[in-house]
């Protein structure tokens, strides 16, 4: 019996064989649609035995996804990721919202037979059914059953599918969502604190006969003014525009419901900002023991605006897990090599942790990262085979890089001096021609197991290298150059012992206990750019690697709390460091679960339960923090403790904005007092800085305003500006570099689109290459008529 194999996905670049649903028109879909999804067996591309195309049925009750209803009370799906348009903190609403229904229907025996209320929509993806692999039955038919979206508008399926022979075909086909007579608020992108605006509410009859009905606009988190409640007559195969006044009271999510007596109501969200300059303090540690430090708040903030989060990195295999994930992504030479690296040791590290391997995805990272190696290596020098031998050396099974490692090994080992240093050229210091031959050591040791000639070969080294190691310990005057040397594992007896110490001394504690090691001014590695502290700390755990002299822990504490999720730590050289001394410090797994607490002042802020399977992640927990201006104490403690677990805490709120010039940068804005909606207005900027320097312009815009991009344009024909950005509530301009004494001003236009008072934001000067050097104007305030 034959079958055929149906692909259901997103197209998402070039010919991927798959089905895409996707929204033809921008509205919206009832919530209890039932849709006969049926895709027909089209002719196929190339001759085929059986039948290539299934139908798609749409599961009965569908409607946002999992949506249902009691009596006609509508409840909110349970997956929180349903609610694709609302603001992120108003999905906890909404789902507190979801449990008042749930207890009262308990209270009520689940009879809601008397409510009238109408169901209430709240999932608007424009693209929803994705399914990489369905199987037909021997007769080639597949059903995929989907829950519709609450969008009103026509959907489009695409299907594509190949039997196992090869042979192709695809088919074509569209439904439409609507309902009779529906609601659809207008909500803008965000608001700033204090605004207030006129939303309009679209009321559409699609039947044939006028409707009468009460229309309710109910918002949480803002203020509806003058009452949300009236009533609204439609004409037949007509629509009516009402407007009700909002004000955003306070920052954070806002949750609209608007609602069409029992006909139809839709649930959007978006968030209000706060309209002062954001400060925060961070502190960092490890959650080996209770930590407990103190943070000052500012006096004066806007109010709500105070929050604090707590990160809580994981151990060695959250990190080596999201670095697996991320490291392919990343450009450069040395990112290559580290993922080639990463790739080769991932096996052995994961099954240490308690992990498998998935072989076919670590066959795939080895091969992309194999071939742009393979590309840098065709005539390397010296640096460029130091850093990628033991790259290619960490796969012995495969045999063109485990000869490419070790010929880049022995061209490194052919590069020793007879003083035993390697590298070096003109301009270089001995602190760096020092860190470059324990790279050096590093690599050539790498490739002592390969054969006898490259053991021999290894041990030369190594011997000369410590007799140039030994004779300048006298002029090794820092902990980075100390630890490089360590952690080359070209070093014994006494002058192991006399550069631990050294490294030890070098080491300095934070106010949360925390232990790194700073870099020096002047100290470089050996590529010649200055480490980071992450990567001078990564250097510390491996050169110290084994001392029981040394503060392990708080080391790591360190260098977890360095950690980001995408990024890492830095580049491909601080990566490889700080992976390599993460699974040092870390190679135990984690427990099953983690009950993490922040308190303030001996009070609990926010707290959670983590089992095993999410602690493989960055975990993060947000709260409020109304009244942390001042000193107080904050304790973050893990249940159990977990050396391997590192967290950081920030506490941040917003002061109101003074005006600021930073290195001789004047900025000023004239932005219209008054305006209409839907009528262009003029924006003028003006900006003075020191000659010859790139500049940045962010200009912040109210809630609604549009740019008018043929303006901008306009400024870059005239090269007035290099180039320009625009996002919702923000511009910003590139400006060249300018002559002495030579201002820049410009106009662009505008185009409001809400009707209200409207807060700008702080606008912002500040060169391209230091964005800390900045000057600000304070917000203006817009009246839109």
């Amino acid at each position: 019996m034959k079958r055929a194999l149906l692909i259901v996905g997103v197209l998402l670049v070039g010919m991927l064989l798959g089905v895409l649903v996707t929204s033809l028109a921008g509205s919206a879909a009832p919530m209890m649609m039932k849709q006969e999804m049926a895709v027909a067996s089209a002719p196929p591309m190339a001759p085929a035995p059986e039948p290539l195309v299934a139908p798609i049925e749409a599961a009965p009750g569908g409607g946002g996804y999992g949506a249902r209803t009691r009596g006609g009370v509508a409840k909110k799906p349970k997956p929180l990721m349903a609610y694709r348009d609302a603001a992120p903190s108003a999905v906890a609403e909404m789902a507190e919202e979801e449990a008042v229904l749930d207890a009262d229907d308990a209270k009520k025996g689940g009879d809601t037979s008397g409510t009238e209320a109408a169901p209430s929509r709240a999932w608007f993806p424009e693209t929803f059914l994705f399914e990489p692999l369905v199987v037909t039955d021997g007769a080639g038919q597949a059903t995929v059953p989907v829950k519709v979206p609450d969008r009103l508008t026509r959907w489009r399926v695409l299907a594509l599918a190949h039997s196992r022979s090869g042979a192709q075909a695809g088919a074509v086909t569209s439904f439409a969502g609507t309902l009779p007579t529906y609601v659809d608020p207008v909500v803008p992108a965000f608001l700033r604190s204090g605004d207030t605006v006129r939303l309009p509410v679209q009321v559409v009859n699609t039947t044939g006969a006028a409707v009468e009905q009460a229309l309710k606009l109910e918002a949480a988190g803002a203020v509806v003014e003058g009452g949300g409640s009236r009533t609204v007559k439609v004409p037949a195969q007509g629509s009516v525009v009402e407007y009700v006044t909002v004000k955003a009271t306070q920052p954070g999510p806002v949750s609209v419901r608007a609602s069409l007596g029992s006909t139809d109501a839709v649930v959007r969200g978006f968030d209000v900002m706060p309209t002062g300059r954001p400060v925060s303090q961070t502190r960092g540690g490890s959650l080996a023991a209770p930590r407990t430090l103190s943070l000052e708040g500012p006096a004066e903030v806007e109010a709500g605006s105070e929050r604090v989060r707590l990160l809580v990195f994981p151990g060695a295999l959250g990190v080596l897990r999201a670095e697996l994930s991320a490291a392919s992504a990343r450009g450069g030479l040395a990112e290559d090599a580290y993922t080639l690296l990463l790739a080769g040791r991932a096996p052995s590290l994961l099954k240490t942790l308690g992990e498998t391997a998935d072989g076919e995805a670590l066959k795939a990272m080895s091969a992309v990262a194999g071939q742009r190696v393979m590309r840098a290596a065709r005539a390397p020098d010296v640096p460029t085979a130091v850093l990628l031998a033991q790259a290619a050396l960490t796969h012995p099974d495969n045999p063109v890089l485990a000869r490419l490692g070790e010929r880049l090994s022995a061209q490194v080992a052919n590069a020793q001096r007879p003083d035993g240093t390697c590298q070096g050229g003109d301009g270089w210091t001995l602190q760096r021609l020092l860190v470059a031959t324990a790279d050096c050591a590093q690599a050539v040791r790498a490739g002592a197991a390969v054969s006898t000639a490259s053991k021999q070969r290894a041990s030369v080294f190594a011997v000369r290298a410590m007799g140039a190691f030994e004779r300048n310990l006298s002029r090794v005057q820092d902990g980075y150059t100390a630890a490089a040397i360590l952690a080359s594992g070209g070093v014994t007896g006494s002058l192991q012992e006399a550069l631990r110490a050294q490294v030890r001394e070098a080491l300095k504690t934070r106010e949360d206990g925390s232990v790194y090691l700073p870099v020096e001014l002047g100290v470089v590695r050996a590529d010649g750019t200055r480490p980071g502290e992450e990567e001078s700390t990564a250097l510390a755990v491996l050169a110290l690697a084994g001392d029981a002299k040394a503060p392990m822990a708080d080391l790591g504490t360190s260098l977890l709390a360095g950690y980001r999720p995408g990024w890492g730590w830095g580049d491909g050289r601080a990566n490889l460091l700080c992976l390599q001394a993460a699974m040092a410090l870390f190679s135990q797994p984690l427990p099953s679960q983690v009950r993490v607490v922040l308190e303030r002042d001996g009070r609990t802020v926010t707290e959670g339960t983590f089992d095993a399977k999410a602690l493989r992640d960055v975990l993060a927990m947000e709260a409020a923090a109304s009244g942390s201006a001042g000193a107080h104490t904050w304790t973050v403690r893990a249940e159990p403790a977990v050396p391997g677990l590192g967290y950081s805490l920030t506490l941040g709120a917003y002061v109101p904005w003074k005006a600021e010039k930073g290195a001789g940068l004047e900025l000023a804005v004239k932005a219209p007092t008054e305006a209409k909606v839907g009528m262009p207005v003029d924006v003028t900027v003006q900006a003075a800085s020191p000659a010859g320097m790139p500049l940045k312009l962010r200009y912040a815009l109210p809630a609604g305003v549009q740019v008018d991009t043929p303006s901008l344009t306009r400024l870059v024909v005239e090269q007035k500006v290099s180039s320009y950005e625009v996002e919702d509530g923000a511009l910003t301009l590139s400006l060249p570099p300018r002559g002495a004494g030579e201002p820049f001003q410009a106009s662009f236009r505008v185009v409001p689109t809400l009707a209200g008072t409207l807060q700008g934001g702080a606008s912002s000067l500040f060169p391209e290459a230091q964005p800390e050097l900045v000057s600000y104007v304070p917000p203006s305030q817009w009246t839109v008529r």
